[in-house]
């Protein structure tokens, strides 16, 4: 495997430093969810806004500034182990924190009623609900590893600045996605119990073992890099990659509710303690109509017995 990681330069077009962008719309994005979190709380000041989802998405921003500008980025752009840093933190911890963040109930409770609706039936729209469906979000989030890092494709990425930044962009939307669909606070009609997600993120955990695996041991991928870069990308791929899915497991269990069987069982002791005394008003109406007729003696006792 040879060296072939391209180098950026320290300035884009017309001398301004490559690392201004990014910092730019990190800032934006910040400024922007800070505006909602203020026009929510003055459109429903009972609800509020958690002070939590604010911090988990301002954290989520600090992992992307890590990751996209110095020190980590220029290693990214020449090391691929600094390229596996940057798709764990952009594809993975990064995606946890501001899906935790729930922008999309923040937007709801900024907007008025009818951008609400709107927003509510794209939400609910056949198109969303094939895009959040668990198996489509594991394809696009894991499964687009397997064709990054066993054809051409990353090798393209890094010989091409404007590739460079859509793979980012696939890794944090595809991340994003994965994590809102099987730990996500937002509203989502398809997403399926606590139970079937974690299989989902099961098959995510086994496929991510096997592609760093294989990389480890340089089977069928295409990267061109020092050996000593992927064995090491592949252990940073192996062990990073499993904490960050078992932060995902412990955000998805945390939305467990196990008190809800409570409520079902004591509506079922209701129901059953209701069955109970419509059968007993009814074997009472039968007694009685048996006494009406003559024929009340035994079943007369049975009652009596009975109560």
């Amino acid at each position: 495997m040879g060296h072939h990681l391209h180098g950026h330069g320290h300035t884009a077009g017309g001398g301004t430093p490559d690392w201004l962008p990014p910092a730019l719309m990190l800032l934006v994005a910040a400024g922007v969810y800070l505006l909602l979190v203020r026009r929510a709380r003055r459109r429903h000041p009972v609800l509020g806004w958690s002070r939590w989802r604010t911090g988990c998405f301002l954290g989520g921003i600090l992992l992307l500034g890590v990751a996209l500008l110095p020190p980590v980025a220029p290693f990214g752009h020449e090391d691929f182990r600094g390229h596996m840093v940057q798709h764990l933190l952009i594809g993975m911890y990064a995606p946890l924190a501001l899906v935790l963040a729930a922008p999309v109930t923040l937007l709801l409770r900024s907007l008025p009623a009818s951008g609400g609706r709107r927003l509510t039936a794209v939400l609910r729209s056949p198109p969303a609900r094939v895009i959040t469906h668990p198996a489509v979000a594991l394809a696009l989030s894991t499964g687009g590893l397997a064709v990054l890092y066993f054809t051409p494709l990353y090798n393209a990425s890094t010989a091409d600045p404007t590739a460079h930044w859509l793979l980012h962009a696939h890794f944090l939307l595809s991340g994003c996605l994965f994590a809102h669909v099987i730990a996500g606070p937002d509203p989502a009609p398809a997403r399926p119990g606590v139970r079937a997600r974690l299989v989902y993120l099961g098959v995510a955990v086994a496929v991510h073992a096997v592609i760093s695996q294989l990389m480890y041991g340089g089977f069928w991928v295409d990267i061109h890099a020092p050996i000593d870069q992927v064995r090491s990308g592949a252990e940073i791929m192996y062990y990073g990659g499993d904490l960050a899915e078992l932060l995902l497991a412990a955000a998805s269990v945390a939305t467990w509710r196990p008190e809800r069987r409570g409520v079902a069982d004591r509506g079922a002791a209701g129901r059953g303690v209701a069955d109970r005394s419509a059968a007993g008003r009814s074997a009472a109406g039968r007694s009685a109509a048996g006494r009406s007729s003559g024929r009340g003696v035994v079943p007369a006792r049975n009652v009596s017995g009975g109560s």
